[in-house]
Formats: structure tokens, C-alpha cells, sequence
């Protein structure tokens, strides 16, 4: 393996890492600080966002180039409601009313969400991996919210139901924005995504009314989900993307739910049984499944490689 194919290995793991924590931290401000969700989603959209365009003007680009141009504005306006505002918004609420862990996972089932999509617009019926995928998915799932017992739900029905959500918004915010990112650079558009969502979500929460116990601790995991666990893993998967392609780091990211249960479990002491962990394996396999190579069938993967850009 040469240098520069281990250098976007690591920039893949990276990535992954920062928002396996990212979501950790996000159950820590919200069940032991207090923090108000709608309220943390504002100001990481608004930062952040100032700071991925930050990035696309250092690499000469003309950030303000997509406003002369209405159909792309409109686009851009829709993605940053429906796609950006709903896959940040639905992710932290589920892990406001589950943990880090449960969430994390059930946002990988957006993929399956996706292959559905796509083989009802191709007018293609899935075919034995996609399938597989699928059954996969619902099976992770139903032991995942369950615990294997048919009678009772081992979450809350609104944590399922932003859990799913988030899957749904995230395949919206996937397939969404596919002309925008064939014209313009990937930090200028999720830059101005998280601006403009962040702007509306204000008149939801504005950034002034800051609410919850604030000590050292809330000051360090709220800096990191705004800097580590989304403008440099944002920076880091893009660049891991470029150097491995989208297909390999998109394999890599899977490792975000492992960290996400790994800390869950260990720092926040979530209770996890072995049927929970039967489930997440079986949602996280999905993404191996509908990534992997296959000549006569490559629709879903292009859009799947592209799964993580947060």
C-alpha cells in the first residue's frame, strides 16, 4: 500500500471517528447538560456553514457565484431546507430521545431508503445484493427498537420515529443536491446549506437564547461537534474521497455508528444487549452490500458513495 493510498485511508477513519463522537457528544449536552436541540443545531449550521465557505474561497472559488443563477438558487434553497435542516435536526433528536448509539444506526438505513428510490425512478427491480440490503435493514431494525420481542419497543416511538426520519432526510439530502455538486464545489454548497438552514432554524431557536448548565465540559463538546465533528471531518472525508475514491471511504465511514456505540457504551453507559448489537451489524452491513461493485448495476452506488457529507 503506498503513502498517499494510507494517507486517505486515514483521513476516511478520521472522519468517521469525529462524527461517531460528534454523536456522543450530542447525547452528553442533551440528557447531562441540558441543552436545548434546536438550539445546538442553529448555531453548528451557522458556524460551520461560515466555515466551509471560508474553505471554498480559499480555494479560489466564487462563493457567491450560485445566486446568479435562479434555478440553482431555488435548488440550493431546497436542499438547505429539506436536506440539510432535516437530516441535522431529525439525527439530534433522536439522539435527544434514544442515545448516540441507536441514532447513529438508524441513520444508516438511509442508504436502503435511497435503493428504493432509485430502482422505483430506473423502473429496475432490486436485484439479489440490494434485496439482501433491504431485508437486512428491517431485520437490524426490528431487533434494534425491540430487542427481539414482538410486544414492546426497547426506545420510545418518538425516537424510533426521528431515528427513521433521519434515515429518510439523509437519503433526501443524498440524492437532492446531485446537479449542484456536478457544477460547484462540494464546500460551497453544504457551506451554504448549513448557512441558510442555520439562518431559518433562528426563528425556530435563536443562537442568543442559550439554555442548559454550562461548565468547561459543554464549552469543550460543543467546540468539538462545531470544529472536529464537522468542519474537519467534513475537510477530511473530502479529501479521503478524492484520494481513494467514494466507494472505498464510504466503506470507511461505517465506522462512525461503531464509534458511536463503543462510546455510548463505555463513557455514557448505555445499555446495550447482544440483540442490539445483532441489530446494528446487520444495518451497518448495509452499506458494504450496496457499495459493492457490481457491472450490471451501478445507479445505487454512485449515489451511495456520497452518502456522508456532514
Amino acid at each position: 500500500m503506498d503513502t498517499k493510498t494510507k494517507k486517505g485511508i486515514i483521513l476516511g477513519i478520521i472522519a468517521a471517528t469525529f462524527w461517531g463522537i460528534s454523536g456522543t457528544l450530542g447525547q452528553f449536552l442533551f440528557q447531562h447538560r441540558g441543552i436545548n436541540v434546536e438550539w445546538l443545531i442553529t448555531l453548528r449550521l451557522l458556524l460551520s456553514g461560515i466555515g466551509l465557505l471560508i474553505l471554498a474561497k480559499s480555494t479560489k472559488n466564487n462563493i457567491l457565484e450560485i445566486w446568479y443563477h435562479k434555478k440553482d438558487a431555488i435548488q440550493l434553497f431546497t436542499f438547505s431546507i429539506l436536506g440539510m435542516v432535516g437530516v441535522q435536526y431529525t439525527y439530534f433528536a433522536a439522539i435527544k430521545h434514544s442515545n448516540a448509539a441507536t441514532a447513529t444506526v438508524l441513520q444508516f438505513a438511509g442508504p436502503i431508503f435511497i435503493a428504493v428510490f432509485l430502482a422505483l425512478k430506473f423502473k429496475k427491480f432490486p436485484n439479489k445484493l440490494e434485496l439482501l440490503a433491504i431485508i437486512l435493514a428491517v431485520i437490524g431494525t426490528f431487533l434494534l427498537v425491540t430487542k427481539g420481542n414482538f410486544n414492546s419497543l426497547s426506545i420510545s416511538g418518538t425516537a424510533l420515529f426521528f431515528g427513521i426520519a433521519s434515515a429518510v432526510t439523509l437519503a433526501i439530502y443524498t440524492l437532492q443536491p446531485k446537479k449542484l455538486l456536478k457544477k460547484y464545489n462540494s464546500a460551497l454548497i453544504v457551506g451554504w446549506g448549513m448557512l441558510i438552514g442555520g439562518i431559518v432554524f433562528s426563528f425556530v431557536k435563536a443562537p442568543w437564547k442559550v439554555s442548559g448548565e454550562w461548565d468547561i465540559k459543554t464549552f469543550l463538546a460543543i467546540a468539538f461537534i462545531i470544529i472536529f465533528g464537522t468542519l474537519i471531518a467534513f475537510f477530511s472525508y473530502l479529501n479521503a474521497v478524492k484520494i481513494i475514491g467514494g466507494q472505498k471511504t464510504s466503506l470507511l465511514a461505517s465506522a462512525e455508528p461503531l464509534v458511536a456505540v463503543i462510546l455510548s457504551v463505555i463513557w455514557l453507559k448505555t445499555s446495550l444487549s447482544i440483540i442490539e448489537f445483532i441489530g446494528s451489524l446487520c444495518i451497518i452491513s448495509t452499506v458494504f452490500l450496496l457499495t459493492k461493485k457490481n457491472p450490471n448495476r451501478n445507479h445505487v452506488q454512485k449515489y451511495i458513495k456520497k452518502q456522508k457529507m456532514m
